[in-house]
């Protein structure tokens, strides 16, 4: 059993909760059963801790419970956390959610898990909070293991990529929902900052801007909107 907070191991644990250590190892944490079973299924776990004496597995190590609040986000004593490996670039996939600074983890992680489940297989995001914030993984309920995550110049990757219909969002000057066909063998949905929406260069850059027609307010939550769009948009 690891009880030492200075442990090596440990201390690579602790560098992990912060993104520059993520981004400089292509790793990161995953906290609880539910989120460490995801990421078993994908294939993406490195090494597990946990404090159960009945949790033990290959590649693993037992921690005593002042270790576990040393790493652990929630403020738990008791569970299990894992070193997950960043996956490989995939494909493009044929849908893409497209993100331009997304601030909020929430947000993130819910349109994660929207992607996941209406078939938007690849992520592409720039000015937005890092994909593996632990808010935003356990926002997305587990979905980013299922999903290609990207950082990339938005402007740089639509004039490379002009085989892609790109659908913006504009509050203001959009087309209606109701009247916009996604019809489309490659499509890209771009959905922007949570006070600023889409910035002017990449919205100018757009095939079609969209608006989602509202009452009594004038604009939904980025995952709310990104929900509904992705949900026009999905395959049957």
């Amino acid at each position: 059993m690891i009880e030492s907070l200075t442990n090596l191991k440990i201390k690579y644990l602790v560098k992990l909760k912060q993104k520059k250590y993520r981004s400089l190892h292509n790793q990161f944490l995953v906290e609880g059963e539910h989120l460490v079973f995801e990421a078993k299924k994908s294939n993406m776990v490195e090494t597990i801790f946990y404090t159960d004496d009945n949790y033990g597995i290959e590649d693993s190590f037992q921690i005593s419970n002042q270790v576990m609040l040393k790493i652990s986000e929630l403020g738990n004593s008791k569970g299990v956390v894992a070193i997950c490996n960043k996956q490989d670039f995939k494909d493009l996939s044929n849908k893409i959610l497209m993100l331009d600074g997304i601030q909020d983890p929430g947000n993130l992680g819910t349109l994660i898990r929207s992607a996941a489940a209406f078939g938007f297989k690849t992520i592409i995001a720039e000015n937005t909070v890092d994909f593996f914030n632990e808010k935003v993984i356990r926002s997305s309920q587990g979905a980013i293991f299922y999903v290609n995550l990207i950082e990339a110049n938005l402007s740089e990757f639509i004039e490379k990529n002009k085989n892609y219909h790109y659908y913006g969002t504009d509050v203001l000057k959009g087309q209606n929902l109701k009247d916009v066909t996604f019809g489309h063998d490659k499509i890209v949905i771009v959905l922007g900052n949570e006070g600023n929406g889409v910035r002017d260069i990449i919205k100018s850059k757009m095939n079609t801007n969209i608006r989602i027609s509202m009452q009594a307010t004038e604009s939904l939550n980025v995952g709310v909107a990104g929900g509904i769009l992705m949900y026009e948009a999905r395959e049957e």
